[in-house]
């Protein structure tokens, strides 16, 4: 059974491979064209075929509850702070071709030097920050989460920081309540079981069902960021042990 899972994880990431290059070389072409929000979700088509290419492939599907919680497309200038649980790559594949809006991530700027995929995304409006200054990164995500808020782009961060394995619980950082403090929007938190079928620093998937579960939005204002960071961590930790309870009882 593992060596099915191989040979289909390794025709899934050939698939990803040989689809990435053609489409990055298009989004740079484009890009001398078009604005950023159509850039947006040009990249996001190549990221719904990647996706469709893990469900056909992989057998990997996706279910979603809640989103109920989130302002519609039709709401042009609504903004929220996405906090989502974070397992795997899955979610940063999946996230985009889930949200009404358009998403804005957090990254570290090494990222826009892998071939191709980073190629492109440096043509996006996104934060790319300098992780080695501390200060500087913190000023540049307050200063452009905010412009991006007022544009109606989302901005999404994992309050972790990194990916935790299955069944595992990181520190949650104060960022992401005081980017949203500061900025006056709500913070959405997101429980996701993703690694049940692609494991962190892995690319040998499992199929499977992703549940993914988006949380009514938590109020920033008025409030301290450890306070505000404190429910986002209770309500996410809690969903993650109702969505994947054999991980968490067999990690206690």
């Amino acid at each position: 059974m593992r060596a099915w899972w191989a040979l289909r994880s390794l025709a899934f990431v050939s698939f990803m491979a040989v689809t990435v290059a053609p489409w990055s070389l298009a989004i740079l072409v484009l890009s001398l064209f078009v604005g950023s929000t159509t850039l947006y979700w040009a990249c996001v088509g190549w990221v719904r075929v990647a996706m469709w290419g893990c469900r056909a492939i992989c057998g990997v599907h996706t279910r979603v509850s809640g989103l109920a919680h989130l302002p519609g497309a039709d709401d042009a200038t609504a903004a929220v702070l996405l906090a989502p649980k974070h397992q795997s790559t899955w979610e940063a594949f999946a996230l985009p071709t889930l949200m009404p809006h358009p998403l804005a991530y957090v990254f570290k700027r090494e990222l826009l030097h892998i071939p191709f995929f980073g190629w492109a995304m440096s043509r996006l409006d996104m934060i790319h920050i300098d992780r080695s200054n501390h200060a500087e990164a913190w000023q540049l995500v307050a200063e452009q989460g905010r412009r991006l808020f007022a544009q109606g782009v989302w901005v999404i961060i994992f309050p972790e920081g990194t990916r935790t394995p299955r069944g595992g619980q990181g520190v949650y950082k104060y960022g992401a309540a005081r980017l949203a403090q500061a900025a006056g929007v709500p913070i959405v938190p997101i429980a996701m079981n993703s690694a049940r079928c692609w494991p962190r620093r892995s690319f040998l998937l499992r199929p499977g069902l992703v549940d993914v579960v988006i949380g009514p939005p938590i109020v920033t204002a008025g409030r301290a960021p450890e306070d505000v960071t404190r429910e986002v961590e209770q309500w996410i930790e809690a969903e993650m042990r109702r969505l994947d309870p054999e991980a968490y009882g067999s990690a206690s």
